[in-house]
């Protein structure tokens, strides 16, 4: 096989196709979606490839039959009709106000108008996009198909200033109300966007949506399943680590085929280097400032049980910390457990970029500094390929030592007993290291295994002001945590860490050689 054309941040059909780029075939999946139903949900983070689905539909239902040629939905598609598409994207620009929405509804709306050949008489935007699909149905005798791409943006863009989301949440539930009114005259719709905002709040107008965010079957709808790298993408495989790949960048899942990030595996193969792209193009920021304020444990994180009905509550007045990681792709389905009527998810950070990334963040975050964590875990690093314990005593040390006593002042993070231990275990989860929690008996203590460079390491967290000194290795000793890595025949190093609520410091390092 050649090597074809990497369509870095192409979401044009069109010009992937007729380019000469590579294109991985998910006209199978838009096929099944149209012969089954009318009306579709599908919720993923971003940059997965939901805008290049939208636009495949668009293709399809317009009828440009030579662009699919050799592809899945070839001869199963009845060519000969044609169907209006109206296109609705507000991925462009930000709305900052209820009248920038209705100006954005008013682009909009003029652009197919232009598009379709007719003419709209109604001025009202509701009214409007109603004449719209009417009159796209009577100009060319079929029934209008609605796709509408970043449905959720405009909210998104204003949660920090949550009267305005409300505002533009109560517009966007309006126009979006006029596609089921207009069920006469549609042929197929379909909503996309990355979070999945309640019924209740914005689709109170639009309760006939299949969601299929959930759905199995349709988990690798966006984004590169392992077959696919295989298959598609082998003649950019050469010289790069097949295990570091599927590592670095596989493991998002919706309830079936784990997949990657498109973006990630694009630029990889483009600067063959492993580095955290899709992480980058958009700093968390108001995910971060959620977790702090929130007190999150963050060794919790990675190891989240939710419902199901957790992981779809998300609005402007209701966000809970495992929805929002959730539908941003910060977290993603390690599990589940059906219970009768209800099903119960067990999240988990869905590969390597994610892991050691966020906890990057979250180090800044909670340390205030965004210089001091990546020169921490630099000498982490270099300590632990030395076993040099007196070493890494020092710097956690110094490291609690140098943040300034203002910020421990003006943070409620520091005033909680799981702000040590968050710190330490987030310094070995940003490294990317094989991190294991043993134990998470409460937040003002945790039981943590590293695995590294051939060794084992246990560590065991406890307050002074809270259990006695010397008690965290006295604990890993009495309740037996080496035994289930014996069997590895690699030395385990047994670490009792003690912190100081009154010092704000490190006061007790204990290590043993188990055995």
């Amino acid at each position: 096989m050649s090597r074809k054309k990497l369509p870095i941040g192409i979401q044009n059909f069109r010009e992937i196709r007729e380019e000469g780029y590579y294109y991985v075939d998910k006209t199978a999946a838009a096929l099944e979606l149209v012969d089954e139903g009318k009306y579709y949900f599908l919720s993923r983070p971003r940059r997965f490839g939901k805008s290049l689905f939208i636009d495949t539909l668009a293709e399809l239902f317009e009828g440009n039959e030579p662009l699919f040629r050799g592809l899945a939905v070839h001869r199963q598609w009845d060519w000969s009709r044609i169907y209006p598409v109206i296109r609705i994207s507000f991925g462009g620009g930000v709305i900052r106000d209820a009248a920038d929405l209705q100006g954005k509804f008013s682009e909009l709306l003029t652009i197919n108008e232009q598009a379709l050949g007719v003419t709209c008489a109604l001025t009202d935007h509701r009214a409007r996009f109603a004449e719209l699909i009417r009159e796209a149905e009577r100009n060319t005798g079929q029934r209008a198909v609605v796709l509408v791409d970043e449905y959720d943006k405009p909210i998104l863009d204003n949660l920090q200033r949550p009267e305005i989301a409300r505002e533009i949440r109560s517009g966007l539930r309006d126009f979006y109300s006029v596609i089921k009114d207009s069920d006469a005259h549609i042929r197929f719709a379909m909503l996309t966007g990355v979070s999945k905002f309640s019924k209740v709040s914005l689709f109170s107008g639009l309760n006939n949506l299949n969601d299929i965010t959930l759905d199995g079957r349709y988990s690798s709808i966006c984004g590169y399943t392992d077959e696919d790298v295989d298959t598609v993408f082998a003649p950019e495989l050469p010289g790069l680590d097949r295990n570091e790949i599927r590592t670095w960048y596989n493991g998002y899942n919706w309830t079936g085929t784990s997949v990657y990030n498109p973006f990630d595996l694009l630029l990889l193969f483009a600067k063959r280097e492993f580095h955290p792209y899709w992480f980058e193009t958009g700093t968390p920021t108001f995910l971060i400032e959620q977790l702090l304020a929130r007190r999150v444990f963050t060794p919790d994180l990675s190891q989240v049980v939710a419902m199901e009905t957790l992981l779809t509550s998300f609005d402007i007045d209701c966000m809970p910390v495992e929805a929002l990681m959730f539908q941003t792709g910060y977290l993603t389905i390690d599990s589940l457990l059906r219970m009768g009527a209800r099903t119960e998810y067990t999240l988990k950070y869905p590969n390597l970029e994610v892991q050691a990334s966020l906890n990057g963040a979250l180090l800044e975050g909670m340390t205030g500094d965004p210089l001091l964590p990546g020169r921490q875990t630099g000498q982490l690093y270099r300590l632990l390929l030395a076993n040099d314990f007196s070493g890494l005593q020092a710097l956690f040390t110094a490291f609690f030592a140098v943040i300034p006593h203002d910020w421990y002042r003006n943070n409620p993070i520091a005033r909680y007993e799981g702000y040590y231990a968050s710190v330490f275990y987030s310094h070995f989860a940003a490294l990317g290291l094989d991190v294991r929690l043993e134990d998470a008996t409460s937040h003002g203590r945790i039981d943590m295994a590293v695995l590294f460079n051939g060794q084992v390491y246990l560590f065991e967290f406890k307050v002074v002001e809270l259990v006695p000194e010397g008690r965290a290795l006295q604990q890993i000793r009495e309740r037996g945590y080496a035994e289930k890595y014996r069997a590895r025949g690699e030395p385990i190093h047994l670490i009792g860490v003690e912190f100081s609520r009154e010092s704000r410091s490190v006061v007790g390092f204990e290590v043993e050689l188990d055995g």
